[in-house]
């Protein structure tokens, strides 16, 4: 007498890509020192920023850009977080795993997009809002005295912290189309920091508007809790931020739909 054994066919959800996703972002000890060392700067260079101020200099610098020029820090770990979340695969060769359990591929990187920022923006958002109220401990009777409720402070300590994820998942889209971290690195350092600063030495008022544009400037926009005169609106910078993001992602999907692992 034979006994029929029937076997559950093996189905790739997208609640299993996320969790498996979730499981392999949560278990390096490189996310969670990524995290902690970014968390810990802001609040440090708050505070200290904030406690060194004595009302002589810095007048024009806007509240919230001054609390967190921590920020400058923040945005490169987060980066090369998302960088070595899709690059740091191929480096170790475990894509070959990931892909051949989800065949399909794109669920890996929507999935490794969500996850990562799900993890960034709350994170900024906490950081930020307990940075503000520590350094206001040390702003009382200057210039740059301010409280949350004032006008823009709410929605540029929002902006900075939604501005930082998608800066994440954009390094993230990079890491999984040059598929080297060194390379990835480089190229995310170059759009954020250099060719902005390289672009806006020419003598043209068109370029001038261009790199208002550029993530780095649409992140110091989103900052900013009041609007200079002639500058980019927060809404589009965060539009401009939205298109890096997602023209990169795409970029990134076609790559990793057509080449091979």
């Amino acid at each position: 007498m034979t006994t029929a054994t029937t076997t559950v066919p093996y189905r790739v959800t997208p609640t299993g890509v996320l969790r498996s996703e979730w499981h392999k972002l949560r278990t390096l000890r490189s996310t969670w020192i990524t995290l902690v060392a970014t968390s810990a700067l802001t609040l440090a260079m708050g505070a200290g920023i904030s406690a060194a101020y004595d009302g002589s200099g810095e007048g024009e610098l806007d509240t919230v850009v001054l609390v967190l020029l921590g920020t400058q820090f923040a945005q490169v770990n987060l980066g090369v977080l998302g960088i070595l979340s899709t690059a740091g695969e191929y480096s170790t060769g475990q894509i070959r795993a990931t892909m051949t359990a989800v065949p399909r591929r794109l669920p890996v990187l929507w999935s490794k997009a969500a996850v990562l920022a799900a993890i960034t923006f709350p994170l900024t958002l906490w950081t930020n809002l307990l940075t503000f109220p520590l350094a206001q401990s040390f702003l009382t009777g200057t210039d740059h005295a301010a409280s949350l409720g004032d006008p823009g402070i709410l929605r540029a300590l929002i902006g900075n912290a939604a501005g930082l994820a998608l800066l994440a998942v954009l390094a993230l889209a990079i890491g999984a189309l040059v598929r080297s971290v060194p390379i990835a690195t480089g190229a995310f350092i170059g759009l954020v920091m250099i060719v902005p600063e390289v672009l806006a030495m020419l003598p043209y008022d068109f370029v001038d508007d261009a790199v208002r544009l550029f993530p780095g400037r649409a992140l110091e926009t989103l900052t900013t809790a009041q609007q200079l005169p002639g500058s980019t609106s927060p809404g589009t910078a965060l539009l401009a931020m939205l298109l890096w993001t997602v023209a990169t992602l795409a970029a990134a999907a076609l790559v990793l739909k057509r080449r091979d692992v």
